[in-house]
């Protein structure tokens, strides 16, 4: 066993007990910085693979931005936990079922002999100026062009949704219109109002 596989082995079993402390944490803070911590150990992976673009990509969009949003969303709101951890043990055969499903497709694959790494071609050598990230943008924008656009266009969809949810008339919710503001004038908004004056007995 050589170097890299030391290293591969300690950030994966980091990564695997990372991720099983999400989803058993009954603190949403501590699940979101087991969340970050996880985000970072992944990256770790990916480098020894060789994807630096993927890497970095990861810890600046994910632990750089969308796990700073869950924290702050977290900690700004009044999360009642004794409410969260309700119906726990009435869904727990069902996760606990389907984590075994996973578990033994996992140890199908690894038992599968043509999964095995003795019988997978090795990969090209790659000359010194190689950048993986020129390759992966080549095959976003040839192979999976198509599969690329379709992503797109769904997350697309996705955030005109939000934004149409988010901007729904709602009752008794008082909002400007800023279109009608630009034109006002002063007797719309200024009433001069005749009062006879009061006399002192």
């Amino acid at each position: 066993m050589n170097f890299l596989e030391i290293i591969f082995y300690f950030f994966s079993a980091i990564l695997v007990l990372s991720a099983l402390g999400v989803i058993t944490s009954r603190n949403p803070v501590h699940a979101a910085l087991l969340l970050v911590l996880a985000f970072f150990t992944a990256a770790g992976l990916w480098l020894l693979l060789g994807a630096e673009f993927l890497a970095i990509t990861l810890v600046l969009v994910y632990v750089g931005a969308v796990m700073v949003l869950f924290l702050f969303v977290v900690m700004m709101l009044d999360i009642n936990l004794d409410r969260l951890r309700e119906g726990y043990w009435k869904w727990f055969p069902f996760g606990g079922l389907l984590a075994v499903v996973m578990a033994a497709e996992v140890v199908m694959v690894l038992i599968n002999k043509s999964f095995s790494i003795d019988q997978m071609p090795a990969p090209p050598p790659h000359a010194s100026d190689y950048s993986n990230t020129k390759e992966l943008g080549r095959l976003l924008y040839t192979e999976y062009v198509y599969a690329f656009e379709l992503a797109a266009v769904i997350l697309l969809v996705a955030m005109v949704a939000a934004i149409a949810l988010t901007l729904r008339t709602r009752s008794k919710v008082k909002f400007l219109d800023p279109s009608k503001q630009v034109i006002v004038k002063k007797k719309d908004r200024v009433r001069l109002v005749s009062m006879p004056s009061e006399k002192k007995e």
